[in-house]
């Protein structure tokens, strides 16, 4: 699934310009905790948490996570962007639920990365 489509599933806000929205994005994973992150992702997938600051990118960098998307509406701080611009990944803000946001994906073909 492309980035400009999940965005619109999700009705969601693009915080960082300059991102490609043909990007590809295979699987996603919902989580707070960036140990769990770490440990239960795939290398290009889609992240939603409700984690906004810069810890969030940086777990994203190291699980080489292709975008984040931040949700309940939650906006990061401006160090967040900042940072995410830098390491190039997009950042999107959702205004539902992260159990919603998933619901959404799922029926719309996304994988969980768990597969």
């Amino acid at each position: 699934m492309k980035l400009g489509e999940i965005i619109k599933i999700v009705e969601g806000l693009l915080i960082t310009e300059n991102a490609d929205l043909n990007a590809e994005i295979h699987c996603a994973c919902g989580a707070d905790l960036m140990s769990d992150v770490l440990t239960h992702t795939r290398t290009g997938a889609l992240l939603l948490t409700g984690l906004t600051n810069p810890q969030a990118v940086r777990t994203a960098e190291v699980a080489d996570i292709a975008a984040i998307v931040f949700v309940r509406g939650k906006k990061p701080p401006p160090e967040t962007v900042s940072l995410a611009r830098e390491k190039g990944i997009p950042l999107v803000a959702a205004p539902y639920t992260m159990f919603e946001l998933c619901g959404r994906l799922y029926r719309a073909g996304m994988l969980s990365c768990d597969l």
